[in-house]
């Protein structure tokens, strides 16, 4: 009596069981969609985003390994391996370039990220309801302005020819500062830019996270005898803690990331040398030079380092009891 081994009906048998698994939860995903089609609807514009802006254009990255050339394509032009990384870390402008980079990422994380969380506890804190939505819809408005817009309002500020502050130091028989022009500024000004621009609109996160605290928390803590300042450290920052430890992660991973067109539009030749950073290098060199694998190889250095610094970042939180990113 011939019989088939046991061992030859195992393999079949594993592939019928993956192939059951894999139908199974195409006909669970297919359920889902067709039970929360209009939730799957609201999030597909987002995920259309990231898939054309995001993940497509990853295919670009490989231009870092070769010699790109746009008549050869993608596929026809020859590999140089770690060539445009070696020259990247050889340059002397390399050193120039993170030092900027790394102190305007700085400056923004410790003067720039605490703001919004400072004046989200302020805006809370305010008990007449109208008073507190123009107040919040006047610190939201610099968001909507475009750099160029901040830029020139900077200019108009700050000039030491017609520029309103040096005016008033005139006025009071002060020398003019050239807030403009010299190096020792240059990093603040990006920084209190930031901040007057986006310090409103970060408070938006904050604010629905306080939002969330439960009342209880601040009744008991009046009977306990607790002052405004006292809710505020005791129940207010602990309940919102986690949303803060989560943007903190985040902004940790660009911090690679000062903004190009801010920096752009500031940069003049007499704070160049602090001035120049890695975006407005990708942009001299890929753009203005045309050395298109060359810039993509600094942008991805600067992609990998963020990488790092978000895993690294929210391995620690996670040591420290916090839910972290992921």
């Amino acid at each position: 009596m011939n019989s088939t081994p046991q061992s030859a009906l195992e393999p079949d048998a594993r592939t019928a069981r993956n192939t059951d698994r894999k139908s199974s939860g195409l006909v669970r995903f297919l359920t889902s969609v067709r039970k929360d089609f209009f939730l799957y609807l609201l999030v597909a514009p987002g995920l259309l985003f990231f898939l054309v802006f995001k993940y497509i254009p990853m295919w670009g990255v490989m231009i870092s390994f070769q010699d790109y050339s746009p008549y050869q394509g993608l596929l026809g032009s020859p590999w140089v391996g770690l060539e445009h990384f070696q020259r990247l870390f050889t340059q002397n402008e390399f050193a120039v370039l993170f030092r900027n980079t790394m102190a305007i990422s700085l400056l923004n994380l410790v003067f720039f990220f605490p703001v919004p969380i400072i004046l989200s506890l302020m805006l809370n804190e305010l008990r007449y309801v109208i008073l507190k939505k123009a107040l919040q819809s006047i610190v939201y408005l610099p968001h909507f302005l475009s750099w160029v817009i901040i830029a020139g309002i900077s200019f108009l500020m700050l000039s030491t020819s017609d520029g309103v502050f040096n005016a008033l130091l005139e006025a009071a028989g002060r020398d003019k500062v050239d807030f403009l022009t010299n190096p020792n500024y240059f990093w603040f000004l990006l920084t209190a830019q930031s901040i007057w621009k986006e310090a409103g609109w970060g408070t938006v996160i904050f604010l629905a996270a306080i939002a969330s605290v439960d009342p209880q928390l601040y009744e008991a803590a009046r009977m306990d005898g607790a002052s405004r300042m006292r809710q505020i450290w005791h129940v207010t920052l602990p309940a919102i803690r986690s949303v803060i430890i989560i943007l903190l992660i985040l902004r940790i991973g660009h911090i690679m990331d000062v903004g190009f067109e801010q920096v752009y539009l500031m940069m003049n030749g007499a704070v160049s040398e602090v001035a120049d950073v890695f975006d407005t290098y990708v942009y001299r060199s890929g753009i203005q030079q045309g050395q298109f694998s060359y810039s993509t190889a600094v942008g991805l250095f600067k992609s990998v380092v963020g990488l790092i610094l978000v895993i690294l970042s929210n391995k620690i939180a996670k040591k420290f009891g916090e839910d972290g990113v992921y």
